[in-house]
């Protein structure tokens, strides 16, 4: 049976909203750990499992850079302007910033692209000290707080941050034990992982990196079931590849006996609208067609004005494929 794995967040954390959707028989429920603030996850998962007997998946922030928090929550970086990434935690502005991993900050170099977001901002290193780097904005545009960012080169992280562990631990005293690690890099990176979570738990092991993608299929043998996420995969990969990589990355899972879940952008329209576009369905439709075993709704369910239509239009898709496909 095709899932359904919906992430909660500000727009569907109610009572009300969690029943709705219960009733579209949803596989899991998951906690962004990247937007979720760690002193605020022990009452976010009493809150759900108050309301459903459905299963809770932690997502855990992983190996990933993102910025920090920008002075009113954004800024505009204008090209040609110059900006000082700070190696210590500083309130951003139009002409500073600073990471939330200072160590991966300073593996910076003269020439690196750095972009942020998804709204095509891009800032290039032209100088480096031992405090700081000087870029210089190639393509302009608005930067908010906590956005993710990518670079033009591997920068080593570690799989699992602190903040990761307190929400590993939080979440086995209140009986989670379903845990996804994002950006997982190789089948050591699962391992560790699952130390932490423990030998009775579900590991959902991220793709959404080209380490992960250079170490697949021993991520995939290391791990209980997989998610193909194309947002952040996409940061690294030029678009028009992702649903070919889709197509292989499935095919690697379904060789390997390890299901398969796909996340990002399958009804991003309904963020806003009611209803879905005829190329986002169809979209569905082919990642079911390839054999994924299950559907991810993020920013749909998170933060979108109708999460509980997003689940039902999903739940809807799913019966016209099974009832079309032989």
């Amino acid at each position: 049976m095709i899932k359904i794995l919906v992430t909660l967040g500000p727009n569907s954390l109610s009572e009300d909203i969690i029943k709705k959707m219960d009733k579209e028989n949803v596989y899991l429920y998951r906690i962004n750990m990247s937007h979720t603030p760690i002193d605020k996850l022990e009452n976010i998962i009493n809150s759900i499992q108050k309301v459903t007997n459905t299963p809770i998946c932690i997502d855990s922030e992983g190996a990933q850079l993102r910025n920090q928090y920008m002075k009113d929550e954004k800024a505009i970086f204008k090209y040609g302007e110059e900006v000082t990434i700070h190696f210590s935690d500083i309130i951003g502005d139009s002409n500073n910033i600073s990471f939330n991993n200072v160590d991966g900050a300073r593996q910076l170099s003269v020439g690196d692209e750095i972009k942020i977001d998804f709204n095509g901002v891009m800032i290039k290193v032209v100088e480096t000290e031992s405090d700081y780097c000087l870029a210089k904005v190639i393509t302009g545009g608005i930067v908010g707080s906590n956005k993710a960012v990518s670079i033009n080169k591997i920068i080593n992280l570690p799989a699992i941050t602190e903040k990761d562990k307190a929400a590993i631990q939080i979440g086995k005293k209140m009986g989670v034990r379903n845990f996804a690690l994002s950006f997982s890099g190789s089948s050591n990176d699962v391992k560790s992982f699952r130390k932490l979570t423990g030998p009775d738990s579900l590991i959902i092991s991220k793709v959404e990196s080209l380490k992960g993608l250079s170490n697949l299929d021993e991520i995939i043998k290391e791990s209980d079931e997989i998610l193909i996420d194309r947002g952040d995969l996409s940061r690294e990969v030029r678009i028009e590849k992702i649903p070919f990589l889709q197509r292989n990355i499935i095919a690697h899972a379904k060789a390997l006996s390890t299901p398969v879940h796909v996340a990002t952008n399958f009804l991003e329209s309904m963020i806003g609208f009611y209803e879905p576009n005829r190329a986002e369905v169809n979209d569905i439709v082919s990642t079911l067609v390839m054999g994924s075993d299950g559907l991810v709704l993020a920013a749909e369910t998170a933060v979108g004005k109708f999460p509980v239509e997003c689940v039902c239009m999903i739940r809807r898709i799913i019966q016209q494929y099974n009832h079309w496909t032989p």
